[in-house]
């Protein structure tokens, strides 16, 4: 009925559903009209069947110590044929760059000796590792799954807002909320062609068995966990099973001279591929934390000898600093000779004396981020912040400017979001995800979209109250029908391969110059927890190890959500 819609405003941000009030856009126009044939107690009675559906199945997270049901909102996010395919190109064009990068820089480091990147960026980033210098993976690929966080601005484009290439998580999430989302609203799915997404584990698999060392005729490939008590462990038991693969945890693993394998009630067998949900810090105890009893010590050795493949590989999370996401588009016009199919939000990098005064002297206008940051954490959004916050990180950002960027406040763009009984405009990010096989970048036709809940919010992630839509990416129109034009988009190699580095003498990196009128800023979150097994009676040093990786690296993609 028209009352969900009653007092729908459209927001600050660009809307993705009204082209103006009360006129939706032809991508939403059998959602719309299927909502408007709804009441509000109709609507809501689906909901509840949803969140009763998720709690059934487990899929839960905590906030503020209490479980409850992960909010998947029932009105979808859809996007069009034409406007994924510039998503799909834009992601694929950046994992190839950055797949060129960490081969660089953990190789023969050509692009900081060309200068397009200063070294310092490089060696003062806290997840750059040298001990990952000079591991060359069986098939080149160091990024087998990336999580590229974008936004869409004012006026719909879509913008990068950082990159997930260490463990990026939560396409659980995005498997999980189409299935329950075809239960409770059939009509819809009847009238729209939506691209499926339940092909992730069948390309992610295929990925991890192209990247088994040379001469392995039939790999055996394993999911390496945190174990039960991190809030992520749905989502890495999920992928084992639909993989069809072991779920292991470090204790489960032995690696001797080199070879690593699985202890199993046959024996052990040899493991060739590990996908990892663990960070590096806490992966191998003979180079990292030595105190960790989550990894498996001599892992690393394991795989500079060739051995075993680990991916995400080892040293990747420099490409997800805050700082380094700023030379992103130089770094593909050097790597790829292309220019970026999606730009970066307008960002200002504080080391330069000048720029530095400049940000300082309009806090109140911009978004602040410390560069290592995840989950929301330490984000200061200047126009919401008080004069004691803004002085305290005027303090903070002079004594490390190499800690923090600064951002134009980009206003989210926003989708109707059922609030009470009514459908009110709410700010959303996307994490697309893509999987790397080393022949080619394919990017699953959906992502994770999340929305911030409460009004006028901004950050998106589950701690703040967030929650996540299903994303409908509609089919491409049927032959013979007027395709889109994507005529204009730069080339995308279909070879996934890590391209050379341009000659000597390739552009310089500069501070991006702010533009555009203040708005409330994109700002990205963490991914909503899902709910812990009960720790038992031996939770002890090893829970505690599992959740203590969790908090230090948060929710936002670099690990386990």
């Amino acid at each position: 009925m028209a009352d969900l819609f009653e007092d729908y405003r459209l927001g600050p941000g660009w809307d993705e559903m009204f082209s103006e009030p009360g006129i939706p856009r032809e991508t939403y126009e059998a959602l719309h009209a299927t909502l408007q044939a709804l009441s509000s107690a109709e609507l809501g009675g689906r909901a509840e069947v949803l969140a009763r559906a998720f709690l059934d199945q487990g899929i839960t997270f905590a906030l503020k110590g209490v479980e409850r049901p992960f909010p998947l909102d029932i009105v979808p996010r859809i996007i069009s044929a034409e406007q994924w395919r510039v998503v799909e190109v834009g992601v694929a064009q950046r994992v190839r760059a950055l797949e060129a990068f960490l081969a660089d820089i953990y190789g023969p480091a050509q692009v900081l000796a060309d200068r397009v990147v200063p070294r310092r960026v490089v060696v003062t980033s806290a997840h750059f590792h040298r001990e990952a210098a000079g591991v060359v993976p069986p098939n080149g690929v160091r990024v087998h799954v990336a999580g590229v966080d974008l936004i869409r601005d004012e006026v719909g484009d879509f913008r990068v807002l950082e990159d997930n290439v260490r463990v990026p998580s939560g396409v659980s999430y995005v498997m999980e909320n189409r299935r329950a989302m075809a239960n409770v609203l059939p009509e819809v799915f009847a009238a729209t062609r939506i691209q499926p997404v339940d092909s992730y584990p069948g390309q992610l698999l295929r990925a991890l068995r192209a990247a088994a060392p040379a001469g392995t005729a039939d790999p055996t490939v394993v999911v390496l966990t945190p174990g039960v008590h991190n809030s992520a462990y749905f989502e890495h038991a999920l992928l084992a099973r639909e993989m069809g693969v072991e779920l292991v945890e470090g204790r489960d693993l032995v690696c001797v001279d080199n070879e690593v394998a699985m202890r199993t009630t046959a024996g052990e067998q040899r493991v060739d591929v590990i996908y990892r949900r663990i960070d590096d810090e806490f992966l191998d105890p003979v180079h990292f934390r030595a105190d960790s009893v989550l990894g498996v010590a001599g892992l690393l050795n394991a795989a500079r000898a060739g051995r075993v493949t680990i991916a995400n590989a080892v040293g990747n999370g420099v490409a997800d600093d805050k700082l380094l996401y700023t030379y992103v588009p130089d770094l593909i016009r050097y790597y790829l000779g292309e220019e970026p199919v999606l730009p970066n939000v307008e960002t200002y990098r504080l080391e330069d004396p000048d720029v530095l005064d400049h940000v300082l002297g309009r806090l109140d206008q911009l978004v602040l981020k410390p560069v290592d940051g995840s989950g929301g954490a330490g984000i200061v959004i200047g126009s919401q912040a008080t004069d004691e916050e803004l002085a305290g990180l005027r303090g903070q950002v002079r004594r490390d400017p190499r800690g923090w960027i600064a951002q134009r406040e980009v206003a989210l763009s926003m989708v109707p979001t059922l609030v009470g009984n009514r459908l009110r405009a709410r700010h959303v990010d996307l994490r697309p995800f893509a999987v790397n096989d080393g022949q080619q970048v394919r990017v699953l036709p959906g992502g994770l979209t999340r929305v911030a809940l409460p009004e006028g919010a901004l950050v998106v992630n589950s701690s703040q109250g967030g929650g996540s839509k299903d994303t409908w990416v509609l089919a491409p129109a049927p032959r013979g029908a007027v395709e889109p034009d994507v005529a204009a988009l730069p080339a995308a190699p279909r070879d996934g391969t890590s391209a050379r580095p341009a000659p000597r003498g390739g552009p310089s990196a500069r501070p991006l110059a702010p533009g555009g009128p203040p708005a409330p800023d994109g700002v990205t979150g963490g991914l909503p927890p899902t709910r812990r097994p009960d720790p038992g009676p031996d939770a002890g040093p090893v829970a505690a190890q599992q959740q203590q990786q969790q908090q230090a690296s948060r929710l936002d993609g670099g690990t386990p959500c």
